[in-house]
């Protein structure tokens, strides 16, 4: 790759963590968004995690025409775009509230996944390939803290502005009459009006900042790695580790979505108020935060990041058994749990992933975006899931609330297959370099 000095890549680092904050504040928002949404499009839970589809199935739409761009101009400018699309999408959501119209809302997420897409494109192979590859998790890991502590605040603020005194609103619901109803809803709806044009400004400004930001030039080498007596490579079909880590990603990005979005929501189950559960994705993020200044720390001077991977895999799995085996704020405390196991599964599997690619680099990089979608997919599942489980114990007898607690609870399975196959990629996927055997 292209060397840089070590004070420029010391800027750089911080530019992009800058970017990686802005990421998390838009992205980890979704965790008030869904609760939100429910209650003022009058919801079910599936159609609620749509909050979170719309926001993730943007990285499948836009990851390879992103691709294409950055090709075209650059880096730097390509996250300039980003921000702006994103700062567009944040301007949707006033006409959005204008009507209360959930259709409308879900357009002006997907139109800021969009635009996210275009910087995640950039920024992931940035720092990954900004020095050497063998501590690319620890420069990812730097990155998260910035997203997660980011996506902590966004969720407090949003939290504080989307949700106080829903709890009253939702009594209300159940005795006024439709136009009084409509009243309360439209009121509750313009409580977006001015987060969201706060957040357009300061998008548009990061736009422009980042323009004149002095980020040095890196590009991959340009031959992938090749061992004695097997041909250089030809194709982006013939890498079966980078098809086995877009696989991780995908089950990974919707575990971590589920542990950070649904978290909230999940409290409000057990019969919490949304005054108390509203800090509860901050203590999934907390948890994502301390585990990634612990592998800043360890990788790659004392643990290797394959050996990172085998450990969250592993504690995804105890702490989802966790979850499904207890009750009550035990249970939510072991959901906000995964955000340890969380933690350096995506500063993992990029290194891992991307490590021999050379010329093929870019390209992996879009299909390793695209993963996000599983963002989009299993979320919605779990959602689904949920309503599923409530409709079958009401129908057997059981009382509204008690059905919907235990269904959120017993859905949380769901996450068990895909820590396992992070589990399988962390310990002999990432080693597959070839479809045959030599």
């Amino acid at each position: 790759m292209t060397q840089t000095p070590k004070s420029s890549n010391t800027v750089a680092i911080a530019i992009i963590a800058g970017m990686f904050a802005i990421f998390g504040f838009v992205t980890w928002i979704n965790g008030a968004l869904i609760p939100f949404m429910k209650t003022i499009n009058e919801l079910t839970e599936a159609q609620s995690y749509l909050v979170a589809s719309a926001s993730y199935i943007s990285f499948v739409v836009m990851a390879l025409p992103a691709s294409y761009i950055l090709n075209k101009i650059g880096y730097r400018k390509g996250m300039s775009l980003g921000l702006a699309v994103m700062a567009v999408g944040a301007l949707v959501f006033i006409p959005a509230a204008e009507a209360r119209t959930y259709g409308v809302f879900l357009l002006a997420i997907f139109i800021q996944g969009m635009g996210m897409t275009i910087c995640q494109t950039a920024a992931n192979p940035y720092i990954t390939i900004l020095g050497p590859i063998e501590s690319g998790a620890k420069r990812m890991a730097i990155m998260g803290i910035a997203n997660k502590t980011a996506g902590a605040l966004g969720s407090l603020i949003f939290g504080a502005l989307l949700l106080s005194g829903i709890d009253e609103v939702k009594e209300k619901l159940g005795s006024v009459s439709e136009a009084e109803k409509g009243q309360l809803l439209d009121t509750m709806a313009d409580s977006v009006f001015t987060p969201y044009v706060v957040m357009a400004i300061v998008l548009f400004v990061f736009a422009f900042l980042i323009r004149k930001a002095p980020l040095p030039h890196v590009e991959a080498e340009d031959k992938e790695e090749s061992t004695e007596g097997e041909t250089t490579k030809t194709s982006i079909f013939q890498f079966p580790h980078l098809w086995l880590g877009v696989l991780t990603l995908f089950v990974y990005v919707g575990a971590e979505v589920i542990a950070g979005d649904t978290i909230i929501a999940y409290g409000i189950s057990l019969n919490f108020t949304a005054e108390d559960a509203k800090f509860f994705t901050t203590f999934t993020l907390m948890a994502m935060v301390a585990t990634y200044a612990l592998g800043v720390f360890l990788i790659p001077k004392y643990l290797k990041q394959d050996t990172a991977l085998k450990i969250s895999a592993a504690l995804g799995i105890v702490f989802s058994i966790c979850i499904l085996s207890t009750t009550g704020f035990t249970s939510v405390l072991f959901v906000a749990a995964l955000g340890i196991a969380n933690a350096l599964v995506w500063p993992a599997v990029w290194p891992l992933t991307l490590e021999g690619l050379g010329k093929f680099t870019k390209t992996a990089s879009a299909l390793l975006i695209m993963a996000i979608a599983g963002g989009a997919i299993i979320p919605p599942l779990y959602g689904r899931m949920v309503d599923a489980g409530k409709h079958k114990l009401m129908t057997g007898g059981v009382e509204e609330v008690e059905a919907l607690a235990s269904a959120s609870t017993s859905s949380y399975w769901i996450l068990i297959p895909c820590y396992a196959i992070i589990l399988f990629f962390a310990l002999w996927g990432h080693k597959i370099k070839s479809w045959t055997k030599n």
